[in-house]
């Protein structure tokens, strides 16, 4: 049982309702993420409805990891996938796993995220991302070879925004442990039709 019972969707208030609107920041750099056929997350809304003021700060920095960050989709992906590994949350694993496919990374691609930086196959970049965000994740902060490595590749909006996307998932694995969130009631019924749903789309 979660140790916070989610807010239903029809008792949200308008100040949650408001709230929710954050999520997509005023000059978005990525397109929404589907919606259509997709977890919705209800339990994650849930819990957070019980405090709209923490909600709409929240989904206001959310918004931006997710749509105005100046890393790709497919490395913002690899971020929260590597995060949510790391910190074993299988609701954060689920719910973007579905988005994972949408920006293209492949079933085994997604495999060997969960096996760490060290998996054949990446190219250094990708490497170094895995390994910043085990560094954040295990040891507090991005060691200076890795962020010299880094350094050939990105700028500095790209660093900051690596080492947030790895910080703003991390606590909401937290989240999910410390309230014990339930995984949603649809993500059986999607994972049923997952491989369908993807090869009608693609």
């Amino acid at each position: 049982m979660p140790r916070i019972a989610p807010v239903k969707p029809k008792d949200f208030s308008e100040e949650f309702r408001a709230a929710l609107a954050m999520l997509r920041p005023p000059n978005p750099r990525h397109q929404p993420l589907p919606t259509t056929d997709r977890p919705k997350a209800l339990n994650t809304l849930g819990t957070l409805a019980h405090h709209p003021e923490l909600a709409r700060a929240y989904f206001t920095f959310n918004g931006h990891l997710l749509l105005g960050t100046t890393l790709t989709a497919r490395q913002r992906e690899m971020v929260v996938m590597r995060v949510a590994a790391l910190r074993k949350s299988g609701y954060e694993w689920y719910q973007h796993l579905f988005i994972s496919r949408d920006v293209g990374l492949t079933d085994e691609e997604i495999g060997r995220i969960a096996y760490g930086p060290d998996a054949p196959l990446w190219s250094a970049l990708e490497a170094n991302i895995l390994r910043a965000v085990d560094e954040i994740i295990l040891d507090g902060g991005i060691r200076e070879t890795t962020v010299t490595a880094l350094k050939a590749e990105f700028d500095t909006r790209q660093l900051l925004d690596l080492v947030f996307t790895a910080g703003g998932y991390d606590i909401l694995a937290r989240m999910f442990k410390s309230f014990d969130v339930a995984l949603d009631d649809d993500i059986p019924e999607l994972m049923s039709r997952y491989d369908q749903l993807f090869t009608e789309e693609r």
